[in-house]
């Protein structure tokens, strides 16, 4: 043999009669044999897995895969009166959105197109540009000038748009691509009976990422979200609850069938306890006191009006001025419209000096100043020294809304308006407290009287944005010191050189105030008590905490919490009324109350300090008490107060009106005041 494997017989080999003969693989043939017959036995295995043991789930997968969710938004709440007068309501609007990939494909970024398309709408180019922008990126204006939804849908660029206007965009596709038109709902003002009330209202925008990713997927970026006003405190129920419809749609994108669906539930109406004829004559009296003063050459730069309900804190009115419409915002607003809205130079309309403005609150505060004078020791049906002027810690202190009247008591005191009487009360609390060397926690009456009826915190009113006012007392004086020595101190070396021009006496009289308070700042000195008892100094409150006070001293003590919204109105009909809440009371005894509400109904008739103002109503039949403040603004006008109740036998609304700069409490804002009390009278409320 030759090599390879022996032979298994000796004897001749007979010749093949079966065909080729097999013969084993070998080497490299054999080792992929083996693996393919491997892997065909794994593809085998694993499509019986899938047909016996994964069939339900991948079916399910695969239906999946190929569904849409379509959303169905719901029609938001209605903002309504006390008597069921439509306040805010909604109607459909014409709204034109441009695709983004038409802006990205453009050489100019699709500005041609937009202005093309201004042009046709009849609107400002700008306003519709602006809306092109993300907001929060470079060159966007602010919101809601710009786009503040998702990037993947199309822009809503111009809202309210004219049907005839829109259609000629639809009619040419070739001159504006990428343009769609669609009805949508929005926010209507019905304005009953003329009302306004912009900033009670607020207005709405749509929803940014930020909104849809806080809404866990309540929202889309086709939703409107509430910006101020009632709309923002109460978005939620008013917002309802989307709809959502799953399909199934085959490769071309037809939709196939319909797997499930839930309905949109429409959002809650919310009820108000606004009164809109009232609210209607409240704007109309403060436009007007404020047109009178400026025609007197008042600058009048602010006004606010507020009208509660001392029984349960129900807001029945409330105006602020400068205002605005609300209507602004429904149809897209400019980024110049807004900067307007929100300019210094303007009066900023957008904010409410009702809830987001404070204002040394002046003589009003004296209602406070009594009771806090009866804590510290004063008797109160003693005798005060009503002198022209009082020198306190080398400073001389004078009447500023009176002259002098000699020995007079507290009542006296409040009804003329007498400042020295509170000043000699004031500086006699310092002293017995330990006057300049007093640690920062000494017991201070009239600071913690002050704060008993809710001074210095915000009231919990149902509105965004209120403010807290301020509230100075000895600990506030030492954290204010620290946080402003160094700008002090710079004042205490340069002067005031710019003031110095017009006035060398006021400059002179700031410099050595500002060397004081540089070394010893942090001190509660005489001067600041006496100036806090008369409600100046660093003192600060809104109108509607001055009208929380003057609920206070009307009923008794209580503090209630100022209520816009009286409940909640779901689709069905069914109210869930808003309770109205108590907030404390402010621990004065009732016969100081008493004594103090005496005073102010006097103050209203002949010899008071609003007398002239008052002269006319039917006191027999509707008595009103009331207090004038004029209020001193360094380098302004003074600040104009009256803050009043009635009727006095059976006390039922509280009334409050400001007038930054406009200078005289009894002359501008008494009358003002007096003509809301017309108007409750009037509408027999």
């Amino acid at each position: 043999m030759r090599g390879g494997r022996p032979s298994r017989g000796t004897g001749p080999r007979r010749a093949a009669t079966r065909g080729p003969r097999r013969t084993r693989p070998t080497g490299v043939a054999g080792v992929v044999l083996v693996l393919l017959v491997s892997l065909f036995g794994l593809v085998v295995a694993r499509l019986g897995q899938v047909q016996l043991l994964d069939g339900a789930q991948l079916t399910s997968q695969a239906s999946s895969v190929h569904t849409r969710t379509i959303t169905e938004h719901a029609l938001r709440g209605q903002i309504l009166d006390r008597t069921g007068a439509r306040l805010v309501t909604n109607a459909f609007t014409t709204v034109v959105t441009l695709e983004r990939g038409v802006l990205l494909d453009a050489d100019d970024g699709g500005r041609a197109l937009v202005r093309s398309v201004a042009a046709v709408l009849g609107q400002p180019f700008d306003r519709l540009w602006g809306k092109t922008m993300l907001c929060g990126t470079v060159g966007a204006p602010r919101a809601p000038a710009c786009f503040n939804g998702s990037p993947y849908v199309p822009i809503p660029i111009a809202a309210g748009v004219d049907p005839r206007r829109a259609l000629t965009l639809m009619e040419q596709p070739e001159k504006f691509p990428g343009i769609g038109v669609t009805p949508e709902p929005a926010r209507s003002y019905p304005a009953p009976s003329g009302v306004n009330a912009a900033h009670l209202l607020g207005w709405v925008a749509r929803a940014g990422p930020a909104d849809v990713e806080a809404g866990a997927g309540a929202l889309d970026a086709e939703d409107v979200v509430g910006r101020s006003g009632l709309e923002q405190q109460y978005d939620s129920a008013l917002r309802g609850r989307n709809g959502a419809t799953v399909v199934a749609i085959d490769p071309r994108g037809v939709v196939t069938e319909t797997l499930s669906s839930r309905p949109p539930v429409p959002g809650s109406d919310v009820v108000t306890h606004l009164d809109a004829r009232l609210q209607a004559r409240t704007e109309a009296v403060l436009a007007q006191t404020v047109a009178r003063a400026r025609a007197e050459g008042l600058p009048a730069d602010a006004a606010a009006a507020v009208v509660l309900d001392v029984t349960n804190g129900a807001v029945v009115a409330a105006a602020s001025n400068p205002a605005y419409d609300p209507d602004v915002f429904t149809g897209g607003i400019s980024s110049a419209e807004l900067e307007r809205l929100s300019d210094e130079g303007h009066g900023v309309p957008l904010k409410s000096r009702v809830t987001g403005e404070t204002f040394p609150p002046a003589s009003t505060f004296k209602v406070i100043s009594v009771p806090a004078a009866v804590a510290s020791g004063a008797r109160l049906t003693g005798t005060y020294d009503c002198s022209p002027s009082l020198t306190v810690g080398g400073r001389v202190f004078k009447n500023f809304e009176s002259r002098g009247y000699g020995p007079i008591d507290l009542h006296r005191a409040l009804v003329v308006s007498c400042d020295t009487v509170f000043y000699r009360l004031a500086y006699a609390a310092w002293q017995a407290q330990g006057g300049i060397s007093a640690p920062p926690g000494a017991r201070d009456r009239f600071a913690e009287t002050a704060r008993a009826f809710g001074i210095g915190r915000a009231t919990g009113i149902d509105l965004p944005g209120e403010s807290a006012g301020r509230l100075p007392d000895r600990a506030w004086k030492e954290q204010y010191w620290a946080a402003t020595r160094s700008a002090t101190c710079a004042r205490a070396r340069s002067g005031y050189p710019e003031v110095a021009r017009t006035d060398k006496e006021r400059a002179a009289y700031l410099s050595q105030l500002a060397v004081e308070n540089c070394a010893t700042g942090w001190q509660w000195r005489a001067g600041d008590a006496v100036n806090f008892s008369i409600g100046q100094g660093d003192l600060a409150v809104t109108p509607l905490q001055m009208a929380q006070v003057y609920s206070a001293i009307a009923n008794g003590g209580t503090l209630w919490q100022p209520q816009v919204a009286s409940g909640l109105r779901a689709p069905d009909g069914t109210v869930t009324p808003i309770a109205p809440r108590r907030t404390g009371t402010v621990g004065v005894p009732a016969d100081v109350l008493a004594y103090v509400r005496a005073a102010l109904a006097d103050v209203t008739r002949p010899g008071g300090s609003a007398g002239t103002a008052w002269a006319g109503i039917p006191q027999d039949r509707y008595p009103v008490a009331g207090k004038t403040g004029t209020g001193e603004v360094f380098g302004k006008q003074a600040t104009a107060w009256f803050a009043a109740f009635g009727p006095t036998t059976r006390p039922k609304y509280a009334v409050v009106v400001v007038v930054s700069q406009g200078a005289s409490g009894s002359k501008v804002a008494a009358p003002a005041v007096r003509q809301i009390f017309d108007a409750i009278l009037s509408l027999k409320m």
